[in-house]
């Protein structure tokens, strides 16, 4: 709805009444022509119900708020419609204000983001706003935020094909070893929306919303890892992937397998990204790259497992899948409750904050529990790194002790299996030796100084180099 133009002091059509602070010359708009930065300003347009028309303009007036007053002749409930400017972060202020004399969650409310804003107290209102608000001058409204959100989560065909795409992409990408195909795959997955629909919805008590945002995100993920698997199983039933190859040994599946501590890390970060996006009203699209680096290859990881029927592969990289998913909703729920965000009446904010407080506690207990696996793996490698140090260590010394022109090359440690707790097997040690006679041999020396660093059997093979040097 367009308010009507004005030629002097008389309107065309309908009436139209301009707030008393407004401009009065093109000379003085001209001279307070405000630019709207980053979509920074919103234009509110409101139908005024019977008998509420005074105590609106008053309470615009009270905020310093210029506006346009026209009559409304298409609903027998409403008498007017009121039409303003103000800056985004005043919105849910001023939409709160108007709640407060009658305007409820039945009136017909629009918000639109405004390109320009001639008005003489705008510059004003806006550094009020800044002033008051801080942080809080760069989020948006809570029905602009809840409408994002809906947009986001809606289950359509789209959705479906970009995740499925996705996750083939990725597949492919873990197959040839390509960082820049997995990356690829990451910057179509749109993830981000149904993971941050969900706690939207649990701080606004929009349960609808909780619901969409749960179901589209099981979906995303049953999503890729079904094609993913299916994929993975199509290439090894073509001969496509050569028949003997390694998963283990390519680095970008090796990495998703067995991931540590830090991966929680990756993930509350890509939670907390991604809210603020939507809040700040910032694009989401590179954010959303964020929320697919936990999701995309570790759920295509997963597919990859399962087609090759290696239970190792699946249950790491699937454990991962839970332990972002589960930390990208905990850091929005927080962050959403932290910014403020609350249903609109009393009551309903109670509802939410309890429904707030034991979706969180279960999100942290259900994290905490998965995260035993990230622990594990993290204090394994640790236990991996500081014996293979200690082996070197012991070989080098038992060397020097046997020939001080003996050299350690290369030492290769094979350790049994892909998931913690896991044990030395085997220990490769290449030596080398100049010119002349062989050195004695070393293997049972060698043995027992490393079965006495790890504490277990280990199979012990020398291999001996010549070395010249000049």
């Amino acid at each position: 709805m367009v308010p009507d133009k004005r030629v002097g002091g008389d309107s065309i059509g309908r009436t139209a009444v301009v707030g008393c602070r407004s401009p009065t010359s093109s000379a003085d708009r001209g001279l307070y022509r405000k630019a709207a930065e980053s979509g920074g300003v919103r234009l509110v347009q409101i139908t005024i119900p019977s008998g509420k028309q005074q105590a609106v303009l008053d309470t615009l007036e009270e905020e310093g708020i210029d506006y346009v007053l026209t009559d409304e002749t298409s609903s027998r409930e409403a008498t007017s419609v009121v039409t303003f400017p103000v800056p985004k972060s005043a919105v849910e202020h001023v939409l709160e204000q108007l709640r407060e004399v009658g305007i409820d969650e039945s009136t017909y409310t629009v918000i639109v983001s405004a390109e320009t804003v001639i008005s003489r107290h705008f510059d004003e209102l806006s550094e009020k706003y800044a002033e008051e608000e801080d942080h809080s001058e760069e989020l948006i409204s809570r029905e602009e935020l809840t409408t994002k959100a809906e947009e986001l989560a809606r289950s359509t065909p789209t959705y479906v094909i970009m995740t499925v795409v996705s996750a083939v992409i990725a597949t492919a990408g873990l197959l040839l070893d390509s960082p820049a195909t997995v990356v690829g795959s990451m910057v179509i997955a749109p993830l981000i929306g149904p993971a941050m629909s969900a706690s939207i919805g649990t701080v606004v008590d929009d349960q609808e919303l909780f619901r969409q945002g749960v179901r589209m995100q099981a979906l995303g993920i049953g999503l890729s890892i079904g094609a993913s698997a299916l994929f993975a199983s199509f290439l090894r039933a073509t001969n496509l992937v050569p028949p003997g190859i390694d998963l283990l040994e390519l680095s970008e599946v090796a990495e998703r397998v067995a991931p540590n501590v830090l991966a929680l890390a990756v993930a509350l970060g890509a939670g907390v990204a991604g809210i603020l996006s939507l809040t700040t009203g910032v694009s989401s699209a590179l954010v959303g790259v964020m929320i697919a680096v936990a999701l995309i290859p570790p759920a295509a990881t997963a597919g990859l497992g399962i087609a090759y029927m290696d239970p190792s592969l699946a249950f790491g990289s699937t454990i991962l899948v839970f332990v972002n998913v589960l930390s990208i909703n905990f850091a929005a729920l927080l962050v959403l409750w932290y910014e403020g965000y609350r249903p609109k009446s009393w009551f309903r904010e109670e509802q939410a904050r309890s429904a707030m407080l034991k979706r969180a506690a279960m999100l942290a207990v259900a994290i905490a529990v998965l995260s035993m696996f990230l622990g594990g793996v993290t204090y394994d490698g640790y236990v991996a790194a500081t014996t293979e140090q200690e082996i070197r260590d012991g070989v080098a010394d038992e060397l020097a002790a046997v020939d001080d022109s003996l050299s350690l090359v290369e030492l290769d440690i094979r350790r049994t299996g892909t998931i913690p707790p896991q044990t030395t097997e085997r220990v490769v040690v290449t030596v080398g030796y100049p010119p002349g006679d062989p050195p004695d041999p070393l293997a049972e020396r060698l043995d027992a100084r490393i079965e006495a660093v790890t504490g277990t059997d280990v199979t012990v093979e020398v291999r001996y180099v010549l070395r010249e040097t000049t």
